[in-house]
């Protein structure tokens, strides 16, 4: 397992002298507009927020930034289906370990199925070995989004990783997501880093994981507890007739 000295990015900084404005979009986002850095301490690390907070937008430059296609997949992808990422990658400044992680997958939900047709594109063009091979061997169109998410995180990463996801959950079950922590272990006992964007408090109970919040005040570390997605989920169990008749309360 990796410890905060062998990690292979360590932290990541905001060349904030070269913004041109922070009153332009993504620099106007709370959580850039305020940021300076961040250092990376565990082998998984949580991003979360609310929708429009920027969690995503920071996870895509960290991952351009560090080499990876826009769109997703290994640094091996090279394809572009529509342009739609920031310009925030060109002002951060990634540190990387001493170590070089032997594997490494950028997973975007948004455009996962882009990197699926991809993939079927390049295997149609032969020239070599399946791609899809590495992924479980069936194309990732002829399976159900979710079996598609969960091929490839049981089959592609490999270990010695550098992981980096943007809501993985997107098309998971909840017990998909419990066996997804099951995956992450195996990956990160065999020295793989993660860092995740996500809304999900079940992916969010890793144990010892780096959970960092996104909101108007800009970045902070929080514990499980204390992000809204656990708060929400456990009012809702707890007290779900009480929720529902404030939610469905009819106008009088």
């Amino acid at each position: 397992m990796l410890d905060a000295r062998s990690l292979y990015l360590r932290s990541m900084m905001l060349k904030r002298e070269e913004v041109p404005s922070f009153r332009a979009y993504p620099f106007s986002l709370p959580a850039v507009h305020d940021f300076y850095s961040l250092s990376f301490q565990k082998p998984v690390t949580f991003i979360v927020g609310e929708n429009g907070s920027g969690k995503s937008t920071l996870l895509e430059a960290m991952a351009i930034a560090w080499g990876f296609n826009p769109e997703g997949g290994t640094l091996n992808f090279t394809f572009e289906t529509q342009a739609s990422h920031s310009e925030l990658h060109q002002y951060l400044r990634l540190a990387r370990g001493a170590m070089r992680p032997r594997d490494g997958f950028f997973f975007r939900a948004e455009s996962y199925y882009n990197v699926a047709t991809n993939i079927d594109q390049m295997d149609a063009e032969g020239g070599g070995p399946f791609i899809k091979d590495s992924y479980g061997g069936k194309s990732l169109h002829e399976q159900s989004h979710g079996e598609s998410f969960f091929a490839t995180f049981l089959h592609r990463f490999g270990g010695r990783g550098l992981y980096l996801m943007d809501e993985p959950e997107a098309a998971l079950s909840p017990l998909k997501q419990l066996s997804m922590l099951t995956r992450m272990h195996q990956l990160v006992r065999k020295q793989s880093q993660f860092i995740i964007a996500t809304h999900s408090p079940i992916l969010m109970s890793y144990p010892n994981a780096e959970i960092w919040q996104l909101d108007e005040s800009g970045m902070r570390r929080v514990e499980l507890e204390d992000t809204d997605h656990y708060i929400i989920t456990r009012k809702m169990m707890n007290n779900r007739e009480q929720m529902l008749d404030i939610l469905l309360e009819e106008e009088t």
